[in-house]
């Protein structure tokens, strides 16, 4: 875990590995930590940060009352601070309302979305109704110490049988959460309907659900999202509740890698290049779209057009075109 002080206060992140950025947004009654399963398998291939959330982990309590965008600003400073530019969200529950809301506010920054779980806000994707009692159940809650109700979410947070050490993990979490921080993410999620956002996004968008998932049903929320994304593709984790990630990793670090090799999305972004076979150099805006990647022993390399064309059988298979 690691600080920063971004505009007078400090946030807390968790990053592992090299390449592009990858950012990942947790739920409620979490933080950065519930993403270990992503930052230890993902990190070969991508620059993986987890942050906490203000309020939540070891970042510091925001300063009052949030909105939804205020959140995607607070995200966006980070993300800024650590000098990444463009970068994957994958957003899961409330971290995929934010995703959504980040793609509202700063779409530069998005190169894909990826939600799991996710809503379009609690009014934007539940009745009027389930709203009321749940943000009446959390603020009756968070006046008692955690030990006293969190067991009794954890049904709906699994399936089943979570793998060795997710199951506390997620107690632990729930049990250092804290008011200050729940209750501004409670307001803001009960408050946005980020539904106007959805037929805008413009970015490939994987939809990843659990087919289990009690507290964001697939046959109500996950169909509205696909129906409302120009860019959706739904994938359903068969077996899985609603904290995918840490129920079925292998399955949900599978289905991360997939569409982001096939949409394009880990095509290296570059501003000058050089040719690892004959040395020439060029700018981008000189040499448009003809320097390539291949992947030899889990390196990306860059070749000119002639290069990659005179030496296409030793990397047969594996070029992309370089995304300028």
């Amino acid at each position: 875990m690691k600080l920063v002080d971004v505009g007078g206060r400090t946030m807390a992140y968790h990053r592992a590995g090299a390449g592009p950025a990858l950012v990942l947004l947790h739920g409620g009654w979490s933080d950065g930590r519930a993403w270990r399963p992503q930052l230890d398998g993902l990190a070969d291939l991508f620059d993986v940060i987890a942050w906490d959330a203000p309020g939540c982990g070891a970042s510091d309590d925001p300063a009052g009352r949030m909105t939804m965008s205020d959140y995607a600003d607070d995200l966006t400073a980070l993300v800024t601070e650590l000098g990444i530019g463009e970068a994957h969200l994958c957003g899961l529950s409330w971290g995929g309302g934010l995703a959504l809301a980040v793609w509202q506010r700063h779409p530069e920054l998005v190169r894909s979305l990826i939600l799991v779980g996710a809503y379009a806000g609690w009014k934007g994707s539940l009745p009027p109704e389930e709203v009321e009692a749940r943000v009446r159940r959390v603020r009756s809650e968070v006046e008692r110490p955690p030990a006293e109700w969190m067991d009794d979410y954890l049904p709906g947070f699994f399936a089943g049988s979570a793998p060795a050490g997710s199951l506390e993990l997620v107690r632990t979490m729930m049990a250092e959460s804290r008011p200050t921080g729940m209750l501004p993410m409670l307001t803001a999620f009960a408050e946005a309907d980020l539904n106007a956002v959805l037929p805008t996004i413009g970015v490939p968008t994987l939809l990843l659900w659990g087919e289990h998932d009690q507290r964001c049903p697939l046959g109500t929320v996950g169909e509205a999202l696909r129906s409302a994304i120009p860019t959706a593709e739904l994938v359903v984790l068969r077996g899985v509740g609603h904290e995918a990630n840490l129920e079925a990793p292998e399955a949900f670090n599978t289905e991360v890698r997939r569409f982001l090799e096939t949409s394009g999305a880990t095509l290296m972004r570059v501003t000058r290049a050089t040719c690892v076979l004959c040395g020439q150099q060029a700018a981008s805006e000189d040499v448009p779209l003809t320097w390539m990647t291949s992947i030899e022993d889990g390196r990306k390399l860059l070749y000119c057009d002639r290069c990659a064309r005179e030496n296409v059988r030793s990397i047969e298979g594996k070029l992309d075109s370089v995304y300028w």
